[in-house]
């Protein structure tokens, strides 16, 4: 596939396909582009009903200068840990981040999450997540207050008293429940429409049955996020792995964060 960034024709290709309701995976099969490359560029860019390609053509172009701008004082400019590339990293949040984006997370949120779980300690200060993102301590400050609240992040403090936002094996775990509880009063509604509409009728027959299939679901996530709750606490590797001594670079500290799959 072809590397490097989209050029003002392609972006011309993608407008025309998304006005012609073409899915992503078509669009990109055309521009011979990764599918994540064109989800990426529309939901950064307006989103499928909102995107302009002259307008993300010249966005991306502001970002870029920008970018070139803030890169002698940037995190992302520093030596990466572990011999990582910081500029595959850096595209790699990006990636991440509009993965949470097309799961329902507003951007800034999204940022948020990608920023800190592409950290080795997976916390940060609101200071240090300002200076990564290079926006505004409102901005985040607003982005983690939506965070906690969908159990998604939590604050601790640390020994110089500063609040610091971590994401941890746990909260997949305690967000997963959320979820299966989120069901539970529509549930409950719907059942009392049974009532009111009438047990049999064609509308109560319809809110019963969808009360029932959500409450078989919720459980069954709940039974299976209680069951594997222990994968969360798991160190990733091979079987070999603990047969062979660990290396300094294992035996710093760092843990490595599991991965999530759909």
């Amino acid at each position: 596939m072809p590397g490097g960034r989209l050029t003002q024709q392609e972006r011309q290709q993608i407008a025309l396909g998304l006005a012609d309701s073409l899915p992503y995976a078509e669009i990109a099969r055309r521009l011979d582009r990764p599918t994540s490359t064109i989800t990426r560029e529309v939901m950064r860019n307006g989103g499928p009903t909102g995107y302009r390609a002259d307008l993300a053509h010249r966005a991306t172009q502001q970002r870029t200068h920008r970018r070139r701008q803030a890169a002698p004082q940037g995190t992302q400019a520093r030596t990466q840990p572990f011999g990582r590339d910081a500029e595959a990293v850096r595209e790699y949040q990006e990636t991440l981040t509009t993965v949470f984006m097309t799961s329902g997370l507003p951007k800034m949120m999204a940022r948020v999450l990608g920023c800190l779980y592409t950290t080795d300690n997976g916390n940060l200060t609101a200071s240090e997540l300002s200076q990564r993102l290079q926006v505004s301590p409102a901005s985040i400050s607003k982005a983690i207050t939506f965070l906690e609240s969908m159990d998604l992040v939590r604050r601790e403090r640390d020994e110089r008293r500063r609040d610091r936002y971590v994401v941890d094996d746990d909260l997949w775990y305690q967000s997963m429940i959320r979820s299966a509880r989120a069901n539970d009063q529509f549930i409950e509604t719907a059942r009392q429409g049974v009532g009111i509409l009438g047990p049999g009728t064609p509308a109560a027959t319809r809110l019963e049955n969808a009360a029932r299939f959500l409450d078989f679901v919720s459980e069954g996530l709940i039974r299976a996020a209680e069951q594997g709750r222990e994968v969360l606490y798991t160190r990733t590797g091979t079987a070999s792995d603990s047969a062979t001594k660990p290396s300094e670079s294992a035996d710093d500290g760092q843990t490595t964060a599991p991965t999530a799959t759909a």
